[in-house]
């Protein structure tokens, strides 16, 4: 890759962001496509936000992507919202037309997407999601639009609970879906969810950076043969629930296909060009990403 004296900004900005392969995945991405952009993390905490945001409109950035824990509060220093960010409460991509910064949320569809790659089916099909903030309120709102029966969302009685209820509220009465928000910490009702659906989602951070190694749920007895399990953790791609759900017999799919996919339609956002989605993968993950952990193309 060159870069020249009229190259433009992308960004990553969150923290941690040391893991991510987004500057890997979208840098050899650019250069397929001929895009004279470049791609950089900027390790940014929760404090920091309004200061970053303020700093890249100064740079003219093209744009670039919000990870934790900076989604909700970016969603309130953008210029405008989609209506899918507007719902979520949450911003993971910004598009810069001309100074005006718009706040898009990628996250769900790019999970979907995922789900369709490896060809997994989730029209009218049962969805329990673990966590309730931003990626899980993408996926939630995208499931739920593209014909999901009924989502059981779970957290902990923290500051996101209330969202949640507000969401489920809001997404059940708009699109005819059984949004139903559960506390985490009643491992019974947890139990009986994940029995009586077809898909299961980690959304939260268990399984990578401290809390790498760890898992949120017990034991494979929650698993039935039927079930599909997901996560949104890309590094590692084989997290402790996918491990166990891959020994109970269930059928796996990693955070990875989400992160390309939902990569591929924040690309598409700033260069109105498809990504070269092999390209992209190959450059991420390499072929330290097994056949077993990757989505059929």
């Amino acid at each position: 890759m060159i870069v020249s004296g009229t190259s433009r900004l992308v960004f990553l900005i969150g923290s941690p962001i040391a893991h991510s392969k987004s500057p890997a995945m979208h840098n050899a991405a650019f250069q397929a496509t001929g895009d004279d952009l470049v791609y950089l993390a900027l390790d940014i905490a929760l404090d920091g936000a309004t200061h970053a945001i303020e700093a890249l409109r100064t740079l003219n950035v093209r744009g670039g992507n919000v990870t934790m824990p900076l989604k909700q509060a970016v969603a309130r220093l953008v210029d405008r919202l989609t209506p899918v960010a507007r719902l979520v409460g949450a911003v993971n991509t910004i598009v810069n037309d001309e100074g005006v910064f718009t706040g898009h949320n990628t996250d769900g569809e790019g999970y979907l997407r995922g789900l369709d790659d490896a060809g997994v089916q989730y029209v009218g099909s049962k969805f329990t999601i673990i966590g309730a903030g931003g990626a899980a309120a993408a996926v939630a709102v995208q499931a739920a639009s593209e014909g999901s029966a009924a989502i059981a969302l779970f957290n902990y009685r923290d500051e996101f609970f209330a969202q949640a209820e507000r969401l489920a509220a809001e997404v059940g009465g708009r699109f005819g879906c059984d949004v139903r928000v559960h506390d985490l910490a009643d491992q019974a009702v947890l139990r009986r969810e994940i029995a009586s659906s077809d898909i299961l989602l980690n959304a939260t951070p268990v399984g990578m950076g401290p809390l790498r190694g760890h898992c949120v749920i017990p034991d494979a007895t929650y698993f039935h043969e039927r079930l599909v399990v997901t996560d949104v953790v890309v590094v590692p791609a084989r997290t402790p629930l996918l491990e166990l759900a891959r020994r109970a017999g269930c059928r796996t799919v990693p955070g990875t296909a989400m992160n390309v996919f939902q990569a591929a339609s924040a690309f598409k956002l700033w260069t109105h060009k498809e990504m070269p989605i092999d390209v992209a993968r190959m450059a991420a993950f390499g072929a330290d990403l097994a056949s077993s952990d990757r989505p059929a193309s």
